[in-house]
């Protein structure tokens, strides 16, 4: 791992900070750009359910010749799977594809507050956490009122909240909750999902000053708060350059500077309107023309 800092979350299991992620890889490339990020650094692979590619991560990791212990496997429960049984069955699902016997982190991965499970699906989470399956538990896009209510009605305090963060949309009101709560942020679009943030004048100017590229200086700006980072490519020198962010830092008047880009502005879903289930969607769509439109646009607000 070299330089990469490890972050220590609140049951004493340690995350390597800097990931790799595999959102909208496809599966025919997964395994391929798993290995390619083996060989690049990287210790922490980033999954899900949802994705698709969870068998495919499995390969890589069986022929990277890496000891298992050397990996740290992130996996995220699918959003339309909650309960507590469910949690733990697909879990089971999960390692059988991953072709591990424990996942490091299992996140629940959206709270469908539409369902109203999210409470019963953690209560199988702590069990899954309790006989090893997992090492550590969290959630992803959860808001403050989500994880007061897990506080009021669990035991157990999420050790990572996987939400979207980066300089346009610096959750600094929900990154402050989590310290004081002793969750992690975990940021999943840290380049702004490769929209206008590197364009920024700001981000370029910085760019140039400390002779790095835009993306590592946003990648930077995430170290440097304490945020856990997994950012996804599938372009081998693209993921070495995403790693080496560890050997500069950013000026205090710089980090303010890139802080000051916030603007509120969501690239993906907005977790105060998370959308609902759509597995009656689905029994629609098989029946009523043009439906099964419809609901791949829910899924895809989702699919993050």
């Amino acid at each position: 791992m070299g330089d990469v800092p490890f972050i220590p979350l609140n049951n004493g299991v340690t995350i390597p900070q800097l990931g790799f992620g595999v959102y909208r890889i496809a599966p025919g490339q997964t395994e391929q750009a798993v290995l390619a990020a083996f060989e690049a650094g990287y210790r922490h692979i980033d999954t899900a359910q949802r994705y698709g590619n969870e068998k495919q991560v499995g390969r890589a990791l069986a022929r990277s010749g890496l000891s298992r212990d050397a990996v740290f496997l992130t996996t995220k429960l699918d959003v339309d799977r909650h309960g507590r049984r469910e949690a733990i069955r697909e879990l089971e699902k999960s390692l059988g594809r991953l072709g591990t016997d424990h996942v490091d982190l299992y996140l629940i991965h959206w709270p469908e507050p539409g369902a109203d499970r999210y409470v019963e699906t953690w209560t199988g989470f702590e069990e899954v956490l309790a006989d090893g399956r997992a090492r550590a538990i969290g959630v992803s896009n959860f808001t403050r009122a989500h994880l007061q209510r897990l506080a009021a009605e669990s035991t157990t305090i999420p050790a990572v909240n996987q939400v979207e963060c980066h300089p346009l949309f610096a959750r600094t009101r929900l990154r402050e909750f989590h310290r004081l709560q002793g969750i992690e942020t975990e940021a999943w679009g840290p380049l702004g999902q490769g929209g206008p943030l590197l364009a920024e004048a700001e981000v370029v100017r910085l760019a140039h000053e400390y002779g790095r590229s835009p993306a590592q200086i946003v990648l930077r700006w995430h170290v440097q708060l304490g945020n856990i980072v997994c950012a996804k490519s599938t372009r081998p020198e693209r993921m070495r350059q995403n790693i080496s962010v560890v050997d500069f830092a950013l000026d205090d008047a710089d980090m303010h500077v890139l802080t000051a880009l916030d603007v509120g502005e969501h690239r993906g879903p907005d977790l105060d309107h998370c959308p609902g289930p759509t597995g009656r969607l689905r029994r629609v769509a098989r029946r009523v023309p043009g439906a099964r439109r419809a609901v791949r646009a829910a899924r895809a607000l989702r699919s993050r």
